[in-house]
């Protein structure tokens, strides 16, 4: 799976990089998967920021969201993570995925693909290891597209690569809303300090840099902050035995949506009425006591079951008795 649009390949060809060829490889598909490079993102997201911010357009809202290509970009990532996972899955057969470097359309792919094929990746703790594994460990470099400590709003290697992968997250989400075991707050959270530069998890460009640095022993881990409040993060729909299979989400733009509680979340006409982490609290409270509950009365059953089953091997025992002793009157 290459995860540029075959023009650009074969555009990179021609400055001595490349692509691979079905004929070099036996029993090999070559799929390119037409997801835009990293200055086509950036100047995506800055039109959408700039329809979101500081005004809104209501009678033009729908072309301008359309004009800044921002979902259909989204839907191709998705669309493209989700072949990889049919392959693996359906076909069972092995998958490289790869860009022009490797670290960054590669992980969102990769981490999507996962995410869908193993219900572990859909847990708190899971989606920090995928985090860890498939982005921090892999190279990503966050530093240069996030732009940590630079004010050079302009720099060419700056783009939201990162947060097209959260976005695609939350895109499942909202399809499978059973699911996960986070709540969107999880999910804006991380992008928070994905910027905020509080934790160390995300300095630096690479795993190198990081042990250079001894970013583990100098700064708090960001999952040091989320695994010690877990119920702030916790979906209240969660229902871990109804989704152990893989989840194919629907990539069409007739089901892709802007992410309103992350680009929005500052208009106050956006604003929900209600905290939606008031009521993921409430939920999670009720969930419990319904937990407690059902615990309770299967106690009751199990307690009734081994009852009886001490009460019938007396029962049986008393009834041949009865008869002997009536035949021998």
């Amino acid at each position: 799976m290459d995860a540029r649009p075959s023009v650009n390949a074969v555009a990179n060809k021609a400055k001595g990089g490349g692509y691979e060829s079905e004929d070099a490889y036996q029993n090999a598909e070559l799929i390119f998967l037409d997801i835009h490079n990293i200055h086509v993102m950036r100047e995506s997201l800055r039109k959408l920021k700039d329809i979101c911010f500081p005004t809104i357009d209501d009678a033009h809202w729908l072309s301008n969201i359309e004009s800044t290509h921002w979902l259909e970009h989204i839907k191709q990532i998705l669309a493209g993570a989700v072949r990889i996972a049919d392959k693996v899955e359906s076909n069972k057969t092995s998958v490289l995925v790869h860009c022009s470097d490797g670290w960054d359309r590669t992980a969102q792919l990769t981490g999507l693909a996962m995410l869908m094929l193993d219900p572990y990746y859909r847990t708190i703790k899971g989606f920090e290891v995928l985090i860890e594994k498939e982005w921090l460990s892999f190279g990503h470099k966050f530093s240069q597209r996030v732009g940590h400590g630079e004010d050079k709003h302009s720099d060419a290697d700056r783009s939201p690569v990162f947060l097209q992968f959260i976005d695609c997250v939350w895109q499942m989400t909202k399809q499978f809303p059973n699911a996960f075991e986070f709540n969107e707050h999880f999910l804006i959270t991380i992008l928070d300090h994905l910027y905020s530069c509080l934790f160390g998890t995300f300095l630096f460009n690479s795993e190198q840099h990081r042990m250079k640095e001894d970013v583990k022993h100098r700064t708090v881990s960001l999952w040091s902050f989320i695994n010690s409040q877990m119920e702030e993060f916790m979906n209240p729909l969660y229902a871990s035995y109804i989704h152990q299979h893989v989840l194919y989400p629907v990539a069409s733009l007739r089901r892709i949506e802007l992410w309103t509680g992350y680009y929005l979340r500052w208009n106050p006409r956006m604003r929900p009425q209600e905290p939606i982490n008031l009521r993921n609290r409430e939920l999670l409270m009720l969930k419990n006591q319904l937990q407690r509950r059902i615990e309770d009365l299967q106690r009751e059953v199990e307690a009734k079951s081994r009852k009886s089953s001490l009460l019938s091997p007396s029962r049986r025992m008393a009834s041949p008795m009865h008869h002997a002793h009536t035949l021998n009157r």
